[in-house]
């Protein structure tokens, strides 16, 4: 009997032991949980793994050392200018001959080409812009507001038959109302891309043609490389030889556009002729024709 009592104390002396250890462990378990915030916990009942608990502040701490805030740069929508560029091949032919009958039946797709160009100018995402998607946008809008112009008094034998068409501010972006000559003087000539002189079209035989495709930021270099040379070869426009230059009086009126500090006109215009200028050719001006460019 005395045996028997003193194995009993024994069992209850261990028992109580392990229940002190247990009750200790679990909470030490519970305190390291309390002290820290989860962010992720996955059972690992369920995945036969350890269970793995997120430190959230420590990991926020170390995001924000390891990635340096920078700014965002927004992108245009990819279809931006699709429709101005479906009724282009539509309506202009390679040559630059603009039907602006066949525009008059797609007005309605003209005028919601020009409210997608309101739209996106009406965001936050224009100003983020590159230059050369801004310099897209503007030589878009430039010429779909010059066809409108023509149709919205067409039939018309010379755009410079109505009255003060470079004056008229008819469309909005933004808060502003914009004319022809906003776009071209106070914009595109600030953009420091010489080349646009060859890209906007004045709705006037002498004008640079017509492109039948949109202007878009993705080859815009290449786009203006061939409207430049593109206009140089055609001899309506200007007749180049390596001694005698008779040009299109655009390279009067925006004389300055074309030189730099180190570089002049022929200088320029030895980077897209076909024909080696000297430096001390003549120069002379041809007439302008400036009935419409049908």
């Amino acid at each position: 009997m005395k045996q028997f009592t003193i194995i009993c104390i024994g069992l209850i002396f261990i028992t109580c032991s392990g229940t002190k250890s247990t009750s200790e462990s679990s909470k030490k378990t519970i305190t390291t949980v309390i002290d820290k915030t989860p962010e992720t916990v996955i059972d690992s009942t369920l995945t036969n793994k350890p269970t793995i608990i997120v430190d959230s502040v420590k990991t926020a701490e170390n995001n924000t050392k390891q990635t340096p805030s920078t700014p965002t740069q927004s992108n245009p929508p990819s279809n931006l200018h699709s429709a101005w560029d479906t009724l282009l091949q539509k309506h202009v032919t390679l040559a630059g001959n603009v039907n602006y009958d066949g525009f008059k039946t797609d007005k309605k797709l003209l005028n919601n080409y020009i409210k997608s160009l309101q739209a996106i100018y009406a965001t936050n995402e224009f100003s983020n812009f590159s230059k050369n998607q801004k310099l897209a946008f503007w030589i878009n809008a430039y010429n779909a507001f010059t066809i409108d112009l023509i149709l919205r008094n067409y039939p018309v034998k010379s755009i410079k038959d109505i009255k003060n068409p470079w004056d008229e501010r008819l469309w909005k972006l933004g808060e502003k109302w914009y004319n022809l000559n906003d776009i071209e003087h106070n914009i595109l000539r600030k953009m420091d891309e010489p080349r646009i002189h060859f890209a906007i079209v004045c709705a006037s035989i002498s004008c640079p043609k017509l492109q039948n495709q949109a202007f878009n930021a993705s080859n815009l270099g290449s786009q203006l490389t061939s409207a430049t040379k593109q206009f140089l070869t055609d001899i309506s426009k200007n007749q180049i030889s390596a001694n005698t230059l008779k040009l299109s009086k655009i390279f009067k009126w925006f004389s300055k556009d074309f030189k730099t500090n180190d570089s002049d006109l022929i200088d320029f215009l030895n980077k897209y002729s076909q024909v080696k200028i000297a430096p001390n050719a003549s120069k002379s001006y041809l007439d302008y024709n400036w009935n419409l460019n049908e």
